[in-house]
């Protein structure tokens, strides 16, 4: 009989390389997230046997139905993204799922935590330990993993490595550059969660994965330096307080902020951590550090082949080594009673001799200034004034995903040092509807992220007119609206 098994935490980092992994293994899979639409660009249904559910463990009324005929379950989630208080968040959110396991038929929870340090306190890894607690009140059997860095495209720790290395000349880092810590590939976790779903789980465990090196954050930069040939300068600098590094990351890293500054409570421990027990049930060969990050390397353009971009081959084409993994992301969000039909008529609209709703004279200005390097965003054209059909150029833009009445990306083609889009998204909330105007940047290097932030008051003062004036040309009410920054 297939096991059904639920991810929760499908859109996360090791959730999203896990659930493809599961499916093609056989298994009946439900994939979780906060946010649908993100988890149905990644094609998994497409499979047959993955499906594809909301779950908010801060709204745990789901949860019931979600766990009925769930054998096991890997809980994926942190609450790292959610800000200062994060870690009232996370324990919450394990306090919920964990009274729901306790109504339910599950055999067997998989955590994957954190390694903790010998000496010292993070909050951010005793939230992980504290998780794992809280989760064996269930009465479930849980399996706990505690990794330190795992070494993959789109592990936060290791791409706030890889942006130093790509952004900096010279590495000003704090003294934890220092501490140890033992990285381990991603394949290799990913072989660990998989074959414990083949062993019975009947007592609760707790087993560290560990890599075959045991390193100092110095050594995997200058190893990480070494492999994409950039030479590293390390100078360590005593008064280098976390909350001072939090701060210096925004600027240098495109990793989200909550999730570094989170990250760096961590760094300033030695992580020690005792693999041989988990090896011992799970034999396998582990990958060095080095083959770890060559492999990362290789998969580095899988962020831009995907449908979030559409598969598209202009993407693929601009695509560089050394961009941002993590996108920056600045838009307005706006609440109105116009309907789906009205603001997409509107948002088809966008460019050619309509200009772009707003503020058309700063769109004139960054097309002159497209065209004094090169550019040729002064080009004007449109193929149609009224409709949009995929693969349209539309000014300097092109269009690369769209659902009528709900949404439009635009790839971003003036001359800029990263890759962008610009995103339209019209959501039906039953007694209203939202329309939301949202760039989307990948930086090249330092140069990427200056470029982003002094666009970023621009961006946010136009997208927050744009949605105010879509909604007047509908001649509908505007209601409330936000502003949002990553």
């Amino acid at each position: 009989m297939t096991k059904t098994v639920l991810v929760v935490g499908a859109s996360g980092y090791v959730g999203s390389h896990l659930v493809p992994e599961l499916a093609q293994a056989g298994y009946t899979v439900k994939a979780t997230g906060r946010n649908l639409r993100l988890l149905e660009k990644r094609g998994w249904e497409a499979t047959g046997n993955v499906s594809l559910h909301y779950l908010d463990l801060n709204e745990p009324d789901d949860l019931d139905a979600l766990l009925t005929d769930v054998d096991e379950v890997f809980f994926l989630v942190h609450g790292m993204n959610h800000g200062h208080d994060f870690i009232d968040i996370e324990l919450d959110a394990a306090r919920h799922f964990s009274r729901a396991l306790q109504q339910s038929a599950v055999k067997h929870v998989i955590y994957l935590g954190a390694l903790q340090p010998a000496e010292g306190h993070s909050k951010h890894l005793a939230a992980r330990k504290a998780t794992g607690d809280i989760l064996r009140e269930s009465g479930v059997p849980i399996t706990e993993l505690r990794a330190g860095i795992i070494v993959g495209p789109g592990s936060a720790a290791f791409e706030v490595m890889r942006d130093f290395v790509y952004h900096l000349p010279v590495l000003l880092t704090p003294k934890w550059v220092t501490s140890r810590n033992s990285p381990i590939a991603l394949r290799n976790v990913l072989h660990y969660l998989l074959q414990l779903l083949i062993l019975p789980a009947t007592e609760n465990r707790i087993m560290d994965i560990a890599g075959p090196e045991n390193l100092t954050y110095q050594e995997q930069l200058r190893k990480l330096g070494k492999l994409i040939g950039k030479k590293v300068r390390i100078i360590p600098v005593p008064f280098f307080t976390p909350g001072f590094a939090a701060i210096w990351l925004r600027f240098i890293t495109s990793v989200p902020t909550n999730i570094a500054s989170a990250l760096i409570g961590g760094l300033r421990f030695d992580l020690p951590a005792d693999g041989r027990e988990l090896q011992a049930l799970i034999p396998q060969s582990l990958m060095s550090y080095d083959e770890a990050i060559k492999e990362c390397l290789s998969h580095e353009s899988e962020v831009v082949r995907s449908e979030i971009w559409g598969f598209d081959p202009d993407a693929l084409a601009r695509w560089q080594r050394g961009y941002g993994y993590y996108p920056k992301q600045a838009g307005y969000t706006l609440k109105t009673d116009a309907t789906c039909e009205q603001l997409w008529r509107q948002v088809q609209l966008v460019g050619g001799k309509e200009g772009y709703f707003f503020a058309n004279f700063l769109w004139r200005i960054r097309e002159w200034m497209d065209a004094a390097i090169g550019g040729d965003a002064l080009h004007r054209y449109r193929r149609d004034p009224d409709t949009l059909e995929l693969g349209d150029k539309v000014d300097s833009w092109k269009v690369i995903n769209l659902e009528p009445n709900h949404f439009l990306s635009l790839l971003f083609g003036m001359k800029a040092p990263g890759l962008g889009r610009l995103e339209f998204t019209i959501e039906d909330k039953g007694d209203h509807r939202e329309i939301d105007i949202r760039a989307w940047w990948h930086p090249a290097g330092f140069s990427g992220l200056l470029y982003w932030f002094a666009m970023m008051p621009a961006h946010l003062f136009i997208f927050r007119g744009m949605t105010h004036a879509l909604v007047k040309r509908c001649k509908a009410k505007a209601q409330e609206g936000k502003t949002e920054t990553v």
